[in-house]
């Protein structure tokens, strides 16, 4: 009788799990306690620490899936599909709380919801390629869907740089950058210290989920091929 499920380590280790907690806690904190209030904006700019966090953890999330997405199809190893989906997929949960954090955040400041400059409608194409991705992934043939995907993938980390630098290209009306931005730009200590632990804490959070994912991804992988032989034996008569 086999142990291996009793034996088997967990998808996210104990550690890396409360680390990330912690990490989520402190930034909460240092969000709500620790961190001066912005001189001209007042308390709502507060959401610029998840805001910036959550928009860094996809594009990391849309590189690390595309890459692997790439490195399927150069080897077909299928350890490569699961992770890639596992990141693919975590990306349209982090754009979403890009979106929706920079969309209260510019009601209060701009006075609008949104509007279709050249930032904000590439981070929407973004969000739209990856939900896609997730409908056409659970639409495709299982020999063909790592394939088809991987196109979507090459076409998310090519608007990346283009959401990345648009509000330095063009003029839009989402603000110019703080950091590197050029003449002016730049955070107070606390506050640069504030987004760059928010940024180690969310991605942890990402490290967690795709993590998580990557194990339900092996365990559909398997009940797809048991599937397969099952009606292999069917169709052979056995």
């Amino acid at each position: 009788m086999s142990t291996k499920g009793a034996t088997e380590s967990p998808a996210v280790p104990l550690w890396l799990g409360g680390t990330a907690a912690l990490g989520m806690i402190v930034h909460l904190y240092l969000v709500f306690m620790w961190v001066p209030t912005e001189s001209t904006m007042g308390i709502i700019q507060r959401i610029f620490y998840f805001h910036v966090p959550a928009a860094m953890t996809a594009f990391t999330a849309c590189f690390v899936g595309g890459v692997a997405s790439i490195l399927y199809l150069s080897t077909r190893n299928n350890k490569w599909d699961d992770l890639s989906v596992a990141a693919n997929e975590t990306v349209v949960v982090f754009e979403a709380i890009n979106i929706a954090m920079g969309s209260i955040w510019g009601r209060r400041v701009w006075g609008i919801w949104w509007t279709w400059d050249a930032k904000l409608t590439s981070a929407f194409v973004l969000f739209f390629l990856y939900v896609a991705y997730v409908l056409i992934r659970r639409a495709t043939p299982v020999e063909a869907r790592a394939t088809v995907c991987a196109v979507i993938c090459i076409l998310g980390m090519l608007d990346v740089p283009l959401i990345y630098m648009s509000n330095r290209i063009f003029r839009t009306q989402h603000p110019s950058p703080v950091i590197g931005g050029g003449k002016g730009s730049g955070l107070a200590p606390e506050m640069l210290f504030t987004l760059l632990f928010g940024m180690c804490a969310m991605l942890l959070v990402w490290g967690c989920l795709v993590r998580l994912r990557r194990r339900v991804a092996e365990l559909e992988r398997a009940g797809e091929d048991l599937v397969r032989r099952t009606n292999e034996m069917v169709d052979q008569g056995i």
